[in-house]
């Protein structure tokens, strides 16, 4: 639509004839521009403001219609446009072929104005209809997800609130987690593992890890000293807690969640305790038996606890949690995780400077 809000018609055609019949049947209601071969019309339909519908002729010189109505279907700018051939070939072969191709209707020449001006109302009136309701559902779906986030940091909170860690530490790990993602996804071993759709759904599933400890007796999970061996497989339970809170979610939605937030969050909340070399828990896994978004927390969530302070020790510098981390790799990390953490260690400190408790 042009700025004017006028509508705006492409017409495409190497006669001088046609476009002139055409005009005369549009030019009072809307705005026109003309391409009088395939080259330039693509290069038209392409421009701002986009015009919002085609009338094509097929048979042009150099590239026909056709080639020009695939074009413009593969391009994601200009897929949307309805496009109406206007041509001699009326017959059912060549119509058939357009429609494959994408277009909306046919219109046989020698054209009748008034069914022009019907055929270019009606499908403009359905193309508004449809980008009025892809508006509606843009913004349906962003109020979905902003619910949905507002939901995982509410529960996110609620388990921080009954442990003796604070709500900057949902942030921070958050944050670590992307850092780190971020980094790999940019290295040959990992590139194929992230994207950015991957990284945004690590990104909103790494605050429920410690969902689970919404399930661990506050006489444990606040003991201010050591746990006793008892206690201690207590408080591990809650991996498995968060993972089957998590997986009741799944159920509930009754979708398939693969490679959803639900997904990853599931992952990390059973499994960012596992150890790189099998000595961690609740399953003992082992290197890459433990899913990468694991790897990922398991790193993120000890750095944090070091240089936090808790009831029971003072917060570790910086430099302190480096160089724990640094002889845990191999044993506790994942080494290519902990090797990216060693590039990414000041960007770290900056987080966890920005984002103090």
């Amino acid at each position: 639509m042009s700025p004017t809000g006028t509508q705006r018609l492409l017409i495409v055609d190497d006669t001088p004839l046609n476009i002139t019949i055409l005009g005369d049947a549009l030019a009072d209601q809307y705005e026109l521009i003309v391409a009088t071969n395939g080259q330039d019309a693509l290069r038209l339909a392409g421009q701002q403001p986009l015009p919002d519908l085609i009338l094509l002729d097929v048979m042009m010189p150099g590239m026909d219609g056709y080639t020009v109505c695939r074009h413009l279907k593969e391009n994601s700018v200009t897929r949307h446009i309805p496009v109406i051939f206007v041509t001699a070939k009326s017959d059912v072969t060549s119509e058939k072929k357009g429609f494959e191709l994408g277009a909306v209707d046919y219109i046989s020449k020698p054209v009748s104005p008034p069914l022009v001006r019907a055929r270019v109302r009606t499908h403009l009136a359905l193309y508004d209809q449809t980008r009025h309701l892809e508006e509606l559902v843009e913004l349906r779906t962003r109020e979905v997800l902003l619910a949905r986030d507002a939901t995982i940091h509410g529960l996110a909170v609620l388990a921080e609130t009954r442990d003796n860690e604070t709500g900057a530490h949902i942030t921070r790990t958050r944050k670590y987690v992307r850092s780190l993602a971020e980094h790999l996804a940019g290295t040959t071993e990992f590139a194929d593992q992230f994207n950015d759709e991957i990284i945004d759904l690590l990104d909103k599933s790494a605050p429920l890890h410690d969902i689970g400890k919404v399930g661990v007796p506050d006489s444990i999970l606040l003991k201010p000293g050591k746990l006793t061996a008892e206690e201690f497989e207590e408080m591990k339970k809650h991996t498995t807690y968060g993972r089957d809170a998590l997986v009741a979610a799944e159920q509930v939605l009754g979708a398939d969640t693969q490679n959803t937030f639900l997904s990853y969050a599931k992952e990390i909340a059973y499994c960012h305790h596992e150890k790189w070399d099998g000595s961690g828990y609740p399953q003992g896994l082992q290197g890459v038996e433990i899913p990468l978004s694991a790897r990922l927390m398991a790193l993120a969530d000890v750095y944090d606890a070091l240089i936090s302070k808790r009831v029971y020790k003072e917060a570790f510098s910086h430099d302190k949690a480096v160089a724990i981390i640094r002889r845990g790799e191999g044993s506790h990390f994942d080494p290519a995780i902990c090797a990216a953490f060693l590039i990414l260690e000041r960007q770290f400190q900056a987080i966890g400077d920005q984002h103090r408790d």
